[in-house]
């Protein structure tokens, strides 16, 4: 039977309204709020129009009922910022991920899950020492932290929202984390997003960040920034004397932008309120408020890139991927894109072996 489910999954990743959807499919509103509520079966004719217009294969419309995701339970960055549609479309892309996420566990032995329950721990700081303790990190600077997180188990895919207001958000399912990443944002801002994300993971896993959204999201933005850049190791290369071009200097041994370095160096005492203050508006004279001027070099997964590998071995494309998951082909390329290596941005519609 037609799932309506899975039409009103289509509808929201392409972020179409009910009415947006019948003015492209020349069906009336109603008989898409029908379709949507399961109350009536769409005939051959029906299911085509709304396969052309959403770019989807009709054969999708006919497969069991997607998994859904609780809202409450993921983790949203720039949440008040986020339109309605914005977060039914990454949270549909999520869905999306999941079916993937499934697939590839099918065919390929993944890492297996290795992180701490932090959610005890009050103090921030200390909950991403515990973390880097456990992983033996030390106190280096981390080279790949997308590469790491997934050795960690954790599944990481991508967004291809091209949107400033969705940045990355995250949730566990089946005791497993899940990260996705906006990755049309710079590679500084993608690296402290995913360990944002990471934070969420350890320090608000049980029941998602409820509560005072804002203080959870300080809590996750501290410890991204106390684990990409060690307290001791940050005092001890912090010189004297700082001014901006310290600032833009320095942030590259830790791979994080020059404003998630100032207030680094604020927070650790190593500036006063108004070199800080003074040292942010020159940042954003320059243009570190909107980029990263000579930014570096983007990360890439190493589990997408290994499983792309040993599929081309087997003479399976992208486009086989997609069609035995019966999602369109820029649906599969949104959810890997730019993580297994510079590729050209995904057309918007609106420790690893193989097994045997």
């Amino acid at each position: 039977m037609f799932n309506n489910k899975r039409l009103c999954l289509a509808r929201m990743r392409r972020r179409l309204t009910a009415k947006g959807l019948a003015d492209i499919t020349k069906l009336s509103p109603m008989t898409i709020t029908r379709l949507e509520k399961g109350e009536n079966q769409p005939d051959e004719g029906t299911v085509d129009r709304l396969a052309a217009a959403l770019g989807y294969p009709s054969e999708f419309f006919f497969s069991d009922d997607p998994e859904s995701l609780d809202t409450e339970a993921v983790s949203f960055r720039s949440l008040t910022k986020m339109s309605a549609r914005e977060r039914d479309a990454a949270i549909s892309a999520g869905i999306l991920g999941l079916q993937l996420s499934d697939w590839v566990e099918g065919r390929f032995s993944l890492p297996p899950v290795d992180l701490l329950d932090l959610s005890y721990e009050t103090d921030v700081e200390a909950a991403a020492r515990s973390l880097r303790e456990h992983w033996g990190l030390g106190e280096r600077p981390v080279s790949n932290v997308i590469g790491l997180l997934e050795t960690k188990g954790i599944k990481v895919f991508s967004l291809s929202e091209n949107t400033k207001t969705v940045d990355a958000f995250s949730f566990w399912r089946d005791a497993k984390p899940y990260v996705f990443l906006n990755n049309f944002k710079t590679a500084e801002h993608s690296i402290f997003d995913s360990v944002h994300e990471l934070g969420h993971l350890v320090l608000h896993r049980h029941g998602g960040p409820k509560g005072d959204s804002r203080q959870v999201e300080r809590e996750a933005n501290a410890f991204a920034s106390a684990f990409l850049m060690p307290a001791n190791d940050v005092r001890a290369r912090a010189p004297r004397f700082i001014d901006v071009n310290m600032v833009v200097k320095m942030k590259s041994r830790w791979r994080v932008s020059a404003m998630a370095m100032a207030y680094r160096l604020h927070s650790l005492g190593r500036l006063t309120e108004w070199q800080y203050k003074s040292i942010c508006i020159e940042l954003g004279r320059r243009g570190y408020r909107s980029g990263e001027p000579n930014g570096v070099e983007r990360e890439t997964s190493i589990v997408w890139r290994k499983v792309l590998d040993q599929l081309w071995k087997q003479r399976v494309s992208k486009n086989e991927v997609a069609r035995q998951l019966n999602i369109p082909l820029d649906e599969l390329e949104g959810l890997i894109w730019g993580l297994a290596g510079p590729v050209t941005p995904p057309v918007s519609r609106g420790g690893l072996s193989a097994v045997h």
